[in-house]
């Protein structure tokens, strides 16, 4: 299955164009969409994919988020835990409740009321992909059940996604990504369990992390998880993996506290060796 880019991306404007733009986390979202599309199709591009998966590659990004919109003039907030999961949000957007997917979110006024998939793409065949890949994109792990080209989109998605994530910590503002200051960030100390899930090159778990600083370091831990070789080959090119361990969000100032900033030193090394390994 083609599909029209022109068609998907036209839908996908109209579908933002009722949110407010000048709300930071909305334009932060519509920047972030069309970046992790792009990288979607790169990945697909570079592991051999036929051209109709790199479509449905690229495809896969400009839907992943877009779940974020409602949660944003719901909640205005991207913290799933303090509003609902944005993914199942997304599927309920694009193809309307689903049971399994989660308990359906009542419709509030002035919300999407009517499935949205066929204003992006016309044919069905790929909705069970789809829907499957945009559901766990933000899960701690992939479900086990998944088949295997399922699965492989799944990966793919989550690789792009976290290669993006870690853009918005040089060209964002704490206080919209981490919901503190400056201040607040450098004065606060890492945890163990940030050290720990590094240390044992795995991701963090949401809840893990209870310092500002955790959460720079759970997003340097994405590298350890890539599926795709291309992945790790951006994520080096790209280079924020390192800039937000040592000047997040472009703060000069360094941490306070010295144990912080020697193990944040550390890491910024041992990152390099694994993504140019």
């Amino acid at each position: 299955m083609r599909i029209d880019h022109e068609r998907a991306r036209e839908a996908f404007a109209a579908y933002v164009a009722p949110y407010n733009p000048k709300n930071p986390l909305i334009a932060l979202k519509i920047a972030h969409t069309y970046r992790v599309a792009a990288i979607a199709e790169r990945i697909a591009r570079a592991s051999g994919l036929s051209p109709e998966d790199v479509d449905l590659a690229w495809l896969c990004g400009l839907l992943h988020d877009i779940g974020r919109f409602e949660q944003v003039r719901r909640w205005n907030t991207f913290r799933d835990a303090a509003s609902t999961s944005h993914a199942l949000l997304g599927c309920e957007v694009l193809w309307g409740p689903r049971e399994r997917l989660g308990t359906p979110i009542d419709p509030e006024p002035g919300s999407p009321a009517t499935p949205r998939i066929r204003d992006f793409v016309g044919d069905a065949s790929e909705d069970e992909l789809l829907r499957a890949a945009i559901a766990c994109h933000s899960d701690y792990r992939v479900p086990a059940e998944l088949d295997e080209r399922t699965r492989a989109f799944a990966e793919l998605l989550r690789d792009a996604d976290k290669i993006d994530i870690l853009r918005t910590v040089e060209t964002d503002a704490p206080e919209t990504i981490l919901g503190c200051d400056a201040a607040t960030l450098l004065a606060s100390g890492l945890s163990a369990e940030a050290t720990r899930a590094f240390d044992e090159r795995r991701c963090m778990r949401r809840d893990d992390r209870s310092e500002p600083v955790d959460f720079l370091v759970s997003f340097a831990c994405f590298a350890f998880e890539l599926a795709y070789p291309e992945s790790r080959r951006i994520m080096l090119e790209q280079g924020y993996i390192f800039s937000l361990l040592k000047a997040p969000f472009g703060i000069a100032e360094p941490f306070e506290d010295q144990h912080t900033r020697s193990e944040l030193a550390r890491m910024v090394s041992e990152l390099r060796t694994w993504l140019e390994g």
